[in-house]
């Protein structure tokens, strides 16, 4: 897959926002125009594999990382870095 040419400090900012379990898949494609595949490919990449297949297992098993999968309303405070 083709990944889009990123600076260092967004790819770093992705990677964070991929690890948050709150911050879900749409809020990174908002902000960076990165579809959820891409950002898997993307944390492929960036990771050592052993981390790889710890923060897939971790993402999957989260409802809060996909929007149609919550149960609730994000009335929180929300970052100034985050868009959504």
């Amino acid at each position: 897959m083709k990944l889009p040419n990123l600076d260092l400090a967004t790819i770093d900012r992705i990677v964070e926002m991929a690890w948050e379990d709150r911050t879900p898949f749409k809020a990174i494609e908002i902000q960076f125009g990165l579809q959820e595949k891409e950002v898997i490919a993307l944390m492929r990449r960036e990771m050592k594999s052993s981390s790889f297949r710890m923060w897939r297992k971790r993402v999957t098993e989260r409802k809060t990382k996909h929007l149609q999968k919550r149960d609730f309303l994000v009335t929180r405070f929300k970052s100034n870095n985050q868009k959504t």
